[in-house]
């Protein structure tokens, strides 16, 4: 008897993956808008089912993925060769690759020493800690593409240790003494990090994708480069503003360069693996930044990177097939990929975007790009991934800036920065955020109203400087 009744598990998902069908199945058989496409509805259909799914989670995200293939090409809504176009893509393998890479950062233990090296220089107060930090998260954001992996795996366990090591525990009523701040630094630091670099966060390489259809290349180093003063001023200004109102109690920390000296020492000198991470390191950021100079594109560039981490044996095949999070992304991006792609051909974009731009018509795109962004920004409050956010809105919000005038690349780098930024609002709003709320440092009420002040701030560097730096740079006019 026991094996038919259902886990907890199960109770849970069963009501979840219903009402995935049950979306589909309404939408499949309402008849389309007035000019769209059947195709376009359909595919559609099964679009919005997947991204409920990535909501609600009834399924792992590559599951779901399978499955939106299997829809897609059982109703003959896409030819299988349609459906699997985008593995072939070079941004998703691209992605894979970041992973790959980022596991090197890991195994090596390289991560956590450059983490410590910069507490060893910058702790000798709680606000140099914080920026010790983030400066450690900008190293490693260009290199490990998942958001979750880089603050969650690296950085958090080295807060957390930071945190007890004063004494700062939200079981002995200390939280407040450093924890608190630390964390909620970090947090926002992840969100920023992620939104400096294409190979920042999983969904990049997807939003630079969509950026493509209107005709804007993204690349590695023109996003680094836009991003480079915004996200500066961001990581500068963010913990004064939670200095000032959310102050640690403990402002000085004689203790840090101590700690994180005894931490250096039990990892001894540089390994020979590590020597190999960090040639590897340089030149592919050599070449990511001065690719185009020798006719190396960024995938070839990573494929080279994970060669050499390869035969020199620093990383081996079972950890590139033991890398799951990095195939996971790979199967669900390149799923998404496909369908957005086919939304575009078949006119589903093209189509909101008329909708969304006969409401707002007459405005000037100044005002229009404005106004979308925090709609498109604030908007986040409803999701709890930010893929599942960039593939719902970022490509139809990108084509109404541009059909109200908004030069192309100024509204394709705002929304995508922007796709980063809107993740520190709330305590589910990306992978990180459970870890770092979840360790109880931080009640409800300040992470939303920090989360809140903070999202302020970012608005008025990225909409208000931002812009000013990218025609001074010369990336639009």
């Amino acid at each position: 008897m026991k094996r038919f009744l259902l886990t907890h598990d199960a109770e849970v998902k069963i009501p979840a993956f219903l009402a995935c069908s049950a979306t589909l199945l309404v939408f499949w058989f309402i008849p389309p808008p007035s000019g769209l496409d059947i195709r376009a509805w359909h595919l559609f259909a099964i679009f919005l089912s997947i991204i409920l799914g990535l909501i609600i989670k009834p399924l792992p995200m590559g599951s779901l993925a399978i499955a939106g293939i299997a829809v897609c090409t059982m109703t003959g809504t896409l030819t299988v060769n349609q459906a699997l176009t985008s593995f072939s893509s070079n941004t998703v393998w691209l992605i894979l690759i970041a992973f790959l890479l980022a596991r090197g950062f890991i195994k090596t233990g390289l991560g956590s020493r450059i983490a410590y090296c910069f507490v060893y220089f910058l702790g000798k107060s709680t606000l140099g800690l914080a920026y010790g930090l983030q400066l450690t998260e900008m190293c490693l954001a260009p290199f490990i593409p998942s958001n979750t992996a880089r603050g969650a795996g690296v950085i958090y366990p080295i807060v957390s240790s930071l945190s007890k090591e004063y004494e700062s525990t939200p079981e002995k009523g200390t939280a407040r003494k450093i924890g608190s701040f630390l964390m909620l630094v970090c947090f926002q630091c992840n969100c920023i990090t992620s939104s400096m670099f294409l190979t920042g966060m999983a969904a990049n390489p997807l939003i630079a994708s969509f950026a493509e259809k209107h005709h804007v290349n993204l690349s590695w180093t023109l996003w680094a480069k836009a991003a480079m003063l915004p996200g500066f001023l961001s990581l500068l200004l963010g913990p004064l503003v939670i200095y000032f109102l959310y102050p640690p109690e403990t402002k000085k920390t004689p203790g840090a360069k101590e700690f994180a000296h005894g931490k250096l020492k039990d990892m001894g000198p540089l390994q020979k693996s590590e020597w190999i991470m960090i040639g590897v390191f340089l030149l592919l950021l050599t070449l990511w930044i001065l690719g185009d100079y020798f006719s190396v594109h960024a995938t070839v560039a990573a494929f080279i990177g994970l060669s050499l981490l390869l035969i020199s044996g620093v990383l081996n095949w079972d950890d590139i097939l033991s890398e799951k999070n990095g195939w996971n992304t790979f199967i669900w991006l390149a799923t998404l990929l496909t369908m957005s792609t086919y939304l575009a051909e078949f006119g589903m974009m093209a189509w909101f975007s008329d909708l969304v731009h006969n409401h707002i018509h007459g405005m000037s795109w100044h005002a229009a790009l404005v106004s979308l962004s925090l709609v498109y920004f604030y908007s986040h409050y409803f999701f709890a991934s930010l893929t599942a956010h960039v593939t719902t809105m970022y490509g139809a919000f990108v084509g109404v800036a541009i059909l109200l005038g908004c030069p192309p690349v100024l509204a394709a780098l705002n929304f995508a920065f922007l796709s980063n930024l809107c993740a520190g609002l709330t305590h589910y709003g990306t992978g990180t955020a459970p870890v770092y709320y979840g360790a109880d440092y931080v009640g409800i009420q300040a992470w939303w109203g920090l989360g809140a002040v903070l999202s302020v701030l970012n608005l008025v560097v990225w909409l208000g400087i931002g812009p000013i730096w990218w025609r001074l740079i010369g990336i639009y006019s």
